[in-house]
Parts: structure tokens; C-alpha cells; sequence
């Protein structure tokens, strides 16, 4: 077999593979016999068939089935005699097959990028060190308070924090426009559930009164057509309700499940909830931190076949569960990133040998199971199929090689508030 390699761009390679004569003549020869013991033809008995009778017959098959084999047994032989990792599946390409002449085909593929640094030696990451503050805890049973909100209706006019109910049409150039109709449509006032213009033109008004309102979308509405243009709305207000806030005490805590200990308990159980969020985000911003230094540390080209297959599955994941991302550059963007990350965390895997702690796999799931009303039913789950547990195998091997990672960086700890580290992005950006 002869082997020649060239190289197209930074991690392109194009073998050109010659496989002699004599095999594919030894091969085609060994398959042919194997044939004429099995076909059957009128006039002779089977295994009889003259060889030259069963060539003019199946001769062109065979030599066809004869390359595919010559090819998919040479072409690992040959990409593995250049020492190469091939990224995706190559791409194949092969001159016709002729009696007597040796097989040529060429391959071509892209191979892994070299990943030279497998540590975060020299540099420094800021670990979040948050204390959850009586604020937080007041802020957050308010929050829960909200949720719990009842209305009533007054008859006084609407002010900020309001629920009203209204029929409105929206008009632009004197014509309705698409999505600027609604019939018992409900909004707290000052909430932004509509342009603020529109909001604060229904701001006094009485169950009953009817409204025109000029409004001017933002620049940036999410309907381009819109964007930027006056309108006129026609606003009808149907009802006007002010919210009741459950008051916060023994009761409230009782509703929230709270048996024994009430309102004291109660701020108890959502500060230790709090603190567990904050070590969780914590976590994750440290893991981010580590990761975008390792991805600067390696400014790799990354095999394109790899990109555009990712980007086909972000698409499809998006489709699947609604959600759409209408720029082609943000997909791109983080398919490169994935991609990268992924190649440059397999190759520091890879070499230092990791494998997967099943002890930390469990106790992974014990602790996203401890989120939901049936925590063995959830471990129980993952367990059943190989898929379901290779999702978290993959995320507990993430988390051994930022472990790894850390060892070799100089970790400092920044103290911050419970709503500051929420703000901190925890992607690998």
C-alpha cells in the first residue's frame, strides 16, 4: 500500500491511498470462489458453474464489494500509519475499479487541533465567598408574598401596581396592525407586560372609561416591523383590581408547609435555601472562570465538520423545546465554543487518564434529586437507561477536570453580595 499525505488549511489532510494489483486481484480472486460454490445456474449443478461464467455474470459486483472492503481495511491502516486522529467521519473519493490495476482512492478529513496547555499554572481566579444577609431572606419571602397575591376590584382609578383588564386595538397609519388586538387582556400596571407609553396612559383610569392612547414602540422591539413607529391604541377598561399581599405571619408560614416552629422556621428554611443557591452559583462561576482561562490558554482552530454538526444540534434543541435564536452568528459563536471546550477538556482527559467517579456520579444526582417531590424516583430514572446517566457522567467528569484545573491556579476569595454573584454570568464565555 503507498500512502501520500497533503495538507489544506490549518487541520486539513487529503491522503491519496494506492492499494497494489496483486491485493485487489488476491481479493476479487478469493471472493469469486466463495461465489461460484453458492450460484446456481441451468444446465450445471451447484458448486459446478465455471468461474468465467460466474465472472461475466457477478464480476462487476464483486470487484465493487471488493473496493468498498480494500478501502474501509486499508484507509485506518493507512490514516494510522501517518499518525493522524481523524475529526468526523473522512470524506471518500475513489477512481473506477479495473481488473488487473491497482485501487486508488483519496480521503480527506480534518484532525484534531493540538492542545498544548493542560493546566492553569500563573494564573489567579476570584472565588465568590457569599453570607446571605437578612435583606436577602426579606426580599426573597416578599418575593413569595407577590406570588401569592389576590385581587380585589376598586372603583377608583388605576394606579401603579394595579391589575386592570382591558380590550384594546392598535392601530399604525389608521390601519390595525397584527398582535395589536386583545379582548380581557390582564396587566399590572408598572409590571412592562406592555410598552410603557400604553401603560402609563391607562394610569387613572376607571373600570368603565374608554381611552385613546398615542404610544411609540421602542427601537429595539422584538417585532422589527413595530420598531421604532407611533401607534394609536383605543383602550377599554374592563375592571380595576388592587393586589392583597398575604400578611407575613404564623399562618402564612403554615400555607408555605411550615408544621412546627412558624415564622421564625420559616425565614430559617429560606435562608438555608438561599445559602445552597449561593454555593451552587458560587461553584459555577469558579468552574466558568476556570474555563475561559483554559479556552485563552489554547486559542485552537477547531475542525469545522465538528461546528456545523453542533450548530445543527443547538438548532434542533431549540426547536424542540421553542425556543429560537434568530442570529446565525450567535449559533456559530457558541458551537465554536462548545466545540473547542470539549475537544481541549477530551484531550486533557485523555491524557492523564480520568475516569468517571461512580461515587460522585450518585452523589450528583442525590443533589439535583433533592430539588424535586420524588428524589428516588428521579435518581431511579437516570439509572434505567445508559443515556440518560451518561448526561450526568459527563457533567461529574467536567467538574473532576475543573477540579484538576484549579490545583494549578492561585484561587482568591472575593467577597460579594447574595444579588451580585446572580449577576455574574456563569458561561465559559
Amino acid at each position: 500500500m503507498q500512502v501520500s499525505v497533503e495538507t489544506f488549511g490549518t487541520l486539513g489532510r487529503r491522503l491519496k491511498v494506492a492499494v497494489s494489483a496483486d491485493q485487489v486481484e488476491k481479493e476479487f480472486n478469493a471472493r469469486l470462489q466463495r461465489l461460484s460454490k453458492q450460484v446456481k445456474m441451468p444446465g450445471f449443478r451447484p458448486g459446478k458453474v465455471p468461474l468465467k461464467m460466474v465472472e461475466a455474470q457477478y464480476g462487476v459486483r464483486l470487484m465493487d464489494e471488493v473496493a468498498g472492503e480494500l478501502i474501509q481495511t486499508s484507509m485506518f491502516e493507512a490514516i494510522g500509519s501517518q499518525g493522524l486522529r481523524p475529526a468526523g467521519d473522512p470524506q471518500i473519493q475513489r477512481k473506477p475499479v479495473v481488473r488487473g490495476e491497482q485501487l486508488e482512492y483519496t480521503v480527506e478529513f480534518e484532525i484534531f487541533p493540538e492542545v498544548k496547555r493542560f493546566d492553569l499554572a500563573g494564573t489567579r481566579i476570584e472565588r465568590p465567598v457569599v453570607t446571605v444577609a437578612d435583606e436577602d431572606v426579606n426580599r426573597t419571602l416578599e418575593t413569595i408574598r407577590k406570588q401569592r397575591v389576590t385581587w380585589n376590584p376598586v372603583e377608583r382609578g388605576a394606579r401603579l401596581g394595579d391589575r386592570v383588564t382591558v380590550d384594546f386595538v392598535g392601530r399604525l397609519d389608521g390601519k390595525e396592525f397584527e398582535g395589536g388586538k386583545a379582548n380581557g387582556f390582564h396587566v399590572v400596571l408598572g409590571s412592562g407586560s406592555l410598552i410603557e407609553d400604553m401603560e402609563q396612559g391607562i394610569v387613572g383610569a376607571k373600570s368603565g372609561d374608554t381611552r385613546d392612547i398615542p404610544a411609540k414602540f421602542p427601537s429595539n422591539y422584538r417585532h422589527s416591523p413595530l420598531a421604532g413607529q407611533n401607534v394609536a391604541f383605543e383602550v377599554k377598561i374592563i375592571a380595576v383590581d388592587e393586589a392583597n399581599l398575604p400578611e407575613l405571619n404564623e399562618a402564612f408560614a403554615s400555607e408555605m408547609g411550615v408544621k412546627e416552629g412558624g415564622l421564625d422556621k420559616l425565614k430559617a428554611d429560606v435562608r438555608s435555601n438561599l445559602e445552597h443557591e449561593a454555593a451552587n452559583r458560587a461553584r459555577a462561576v469558579v468552574r466558568a472562570r476556570a474555563l475561559k482561562l483554559l479556552l485563552d490558554a489554547n486559542p485552537i482552530e477547531v475542525p469545522q465538520n465538528l461546528v456545523e454538526a453542533e450548530i445543527r444540534r443547538l438548532k434542533n434543541s431549540d426547536a424542540s423545546t421553542g425556543m429560537k435564536i434568530s442570529d446565525e452568528n450567535t449559533y456559530r459563536k457558541q458551537s465554536r465554543r462548545r466545540v473547542a471546550l470539549g475537544l481541549i477538556l477530551g484531550e486533557i482527559i485523555r491524557s492523564r487518564g480520568l475516569v468517571t467517579d461512580p461515587a460522585k456520579v450518585r452523589t450528583r444526582l442525590e443533589e439535583m434529586a433533592a430539588d424535586y417531590e420524588s428524589p428516588s424516583e428521579f435518581i431511579q430514572w437516570h439509572y434505567q437507561k445508559p443515556e440518560r446517566l451518561a448526561e450526568i457522567e459527563s457533567l461529574v467528569m467536567e467538574e473532576q477536570v475543573v477540579e484538576e484545573l484549579l490545583k494549578s491556579a492561585e484561587i482568591t476569595d472575593q467577597p460579594i453580595g447574595f444579588r451580585d454573584l446572580l449577576k455574574i454570568e456563569t458561561a465559559a464565555q
